[in-house]
């Protein structure tokens, strides 16, 4: 990658805004990563834990949440130029559990009130959220979200308790489909069964075939759906807004109370990896270069081009809510999102956000690659004022030396 810097000045005004959200309580600890070019800044603010005495720093380990979902996008995409799946065929051949699926008559109706699938699932609707199951974002009662939460395979914060993969694609084949398959788009539950696919299609376990086909050749070595006693230290706690009081609550604690202190029955390829600031930027940067790192080509550049491709039809996006104008300005590609237009305060390019406080976007047309760590729950799909603070003072800081395409 060419050279190409930030300024002094942009980055001292990203530091101030990231630590006043530390220093009014909003956020116990912070860490920023800005990558362009051979040029990276990394800032570590706060603590790991809110009151606590540990400085946040540049190797902390954090909950990435649905950062795991271009990981598991890339991961199909290797098993799909391994020649083990292909993005057309049913899911049925590995999956049998999701074999001749019934679908809801009603959204809101009884969950034995079914129509039979009008076709298969894909592959490829998994990749793309149009498997026809998922977080319903209009308020109402649903009774097959209640049936979802009696299976332990309800879309929410809390990842999956099941014992092992088999358990929970059982759990999810027993209820009937929300939509048509390949009618709506709706988040979440389609990458966690893509978890288990990769899983079959490779013939190892799910962290198994990410550790030996991308973390191991990016230099990913914090990454993981756990995290090792001897690197425990390094794990901050992790927060959630009490809507009653205000304040910050524990969610997940740091240490040996940490539900990621020990490998989970069933590893989640929607939301489940560990891992720091510099490892994903390592990711980042093999999708940025369409697929290569260090001279070594993991992902062609075809499948980059496919994951990046916003495959989601106008009609299809009509009858997809999700957070307030999201598809206004977006797409979804396979795995990652798509920022089709954007205002200062919001990313660009490609990447995605999760619900444990993270941000990730790479940018072709700058060759901007931002990474926003933090351990507090978003309180809706919208962009905290953490966000907004992050993205708009990363692009100030590039802007100030002038946006230039060729030097990405």
């Amino acid at each position: 990658m060419a050279r190409a810097g930030f300024s002094k000045e942009g980055l001292a005004r990203m530091h101030a805004s990231m630590a006043a959200h530390v220093e009014r309580g909003d956020l116990p600890g912070v860490v920023t990563l800005l990558g362009r070019g051979d040029e990276v800044h990394v800032d570590a603010i706060g603590m790991m834990a809110s009151g606590g005495t540990t400085p946040m720093r540049r190797d902390t380990l954090f909950r990435i949440a649905s950062l795991t979902k271009p990981v598991a996008g890339v991961a199909a995409m290797m098993l799909v130029e391994d020649g083990k799946l292909r993005l057309d065929e049913p899911v049925d051949r590995l999956l049998p559990e999701l074999a001749h699926r019934r679908v809801l008559r009603r959204l809101d109706g009884p969950v034995d009130d079914t129509v039979p699938a009008n076709r298969p699932i894909l592959v490829s609707d998994l990749l793309t959220l149009r498997m026809g199951m998922g977080a319903i974002m209009a308020p109402g009662e649903y009774p097959i979200v209640r049936a979802m939460t009696e299976q332990g395979v309800a879309v929410g914060p809390w990842l999956p308790k099941a014992p092992s993969p088999d358990a929970w694609i059982r759990a999810l084949g027993s209820l009937p489909l929300m939509h048509q398959p390949g009618e709506a788009w709706m988040y979440d539950t389609g990458i966690t069964v893509l978890g288990v696919l990769i899983a079959r299609a490779s013939g190892q376990p799910l962290e198994t075939f990410f550790r030996e086909r991308i973390f191991e050749p990016l230099g990913m070595k914090d990454s993981g759906f756990s995290v090792p006693a001897e690197k425990l230290e390094r794990l901050s706690t992790c927060y959630m807004r009490n809507p009653e009081t205000g304040k910050l609550d524990v969610f997940d604690a740091a240490g040996r109370d940490s539900q990621f202190s020990r490998p989970p029955g069933f590893p989640s390829a929607s939301g489940g990896l560990v891992s720091t600031a510099d490892d994903y930027l390592a990711f980042a940067r093999m999708m940025l270069n369409k697929g290569e790192h260090g001279g070594r080509r993991l992902l062609s550049e075809r499948s980059v081009e496919l994951m990046t491709t916003d495959h989601i039809t106008p009609e299809q996006k009509a009858v997809s809510p999700f957070g307030p104008g999201f598809w206004d300005k977006r797409g979804w590609g396979y795995a990652l999102s798509i920022v089709h237009k954007h205002e200062p305060g919001e990313p660009r390019g490609f990447g995605w956000d999760g619900g444990y406080g993270t941000s990730c976007y790479w940018d072709p047309e700058t060759g901007l690659i931002g990474i926003l760590m933090t351990q507090r729950l978003m309180d809706s799909p919208a962009a905290p004022p953490a966000f907004v603070d992050f993205w708009r003072s990363a692009y100030e800081a590039i802007q100030a030396q002038g946006l230039n395409p060729a030097a990405r």
